[in-house]
């Protein structure tokens, strides 16, 4: 779906250091929210929620984990979305595992509420994803499939995001206390609103 968008729009396709620059952007925000909620213990949906729970239970650095989660859905990436969109995928995995793995090096935290983790963390995981949206990559996983169905059917990436992060991180209550569920979700639902406010289809065509 991704290749013929780009064959029927060459005139908006990106050039290649516009996509490296959002690639890089991108992740960082998405990693530095990430690494808010890891310090805080926070929940989040998709393949990184599973990631966070695998990293919280057994102790795993979150960055291997979700490297790991994310390899088996490249193949429909590629069947789905095309070469183009599996490779930018790929890089945009190995960015953020890196970063989140690069971030506690380089900032600590004296004191971080809860709550306005989950507000700002998921600002910036939000804003992350849409740039990554618009250079058409992801994060592997649930987005790579919601955001097939976006192009294929029209349906709203955020809304459907949203609907799937809410049933795994109320999945997660075995692990956090009701406040930090509350508060998980609170994030969950700030970063799709941000998706879903600015990633819309025939909004923004640039590949």
């Amino acid at each position: 779906m991704a290749e013929a968008l780009l064959k029927a729009q060459p005139d908006v396709r990106h050039r290649v250091y516009e996509d490296a620059l959002a690639l890089v952007a991108g992740t960082l925000f998405i990693s530095l929210g990430v690494n808010m909620y890891t310090h805080v213990g926070l929940l989040t949906g998709s393949t990184a929620g599973l990631a966070f729970l695998v990293h919280y239970l057994s102790g795993l650095p979150f960055g291997v984990v979700f490297f790991a989660i994310n390899i088996p859905f490249y193949y429909f990436a590629f069947r789905r979305m095309g070469m183009r969109f599996m490779a930018k995928t790929f890089c945009a995995v190995a960015l953020v595992s890196g970063f989140s793995l690069l971030h506690p090096q380089f900032i600590a935290y004296d004191r971080l509420n809860l709550f306005y983790s989950a507000v700002l963390g998921g600002l910036l995981i939000g804003s992350g994803f849409v740039m990554l949206f618009r250079h058409g990559a992801s994060l592997g996983g649930v987005n790579v499939v919601t955001l097939f169905l976006q192009d294929r059917y029209g349906l709203r990436a955020g809304k459907l995001q949203m609907g799937v992060d809410v049933v795994i991180v109320l999945a997660s209550l075995f692990v956090v206390t009701p406040v930090v569920l509350a508060a998980s979700i609170l994030g969950a639902v700030v970063a799709n609103l941000v998706i879903a406010l600015n990633h819309r289809p025939g909004r923004y065509m640039g590949m």
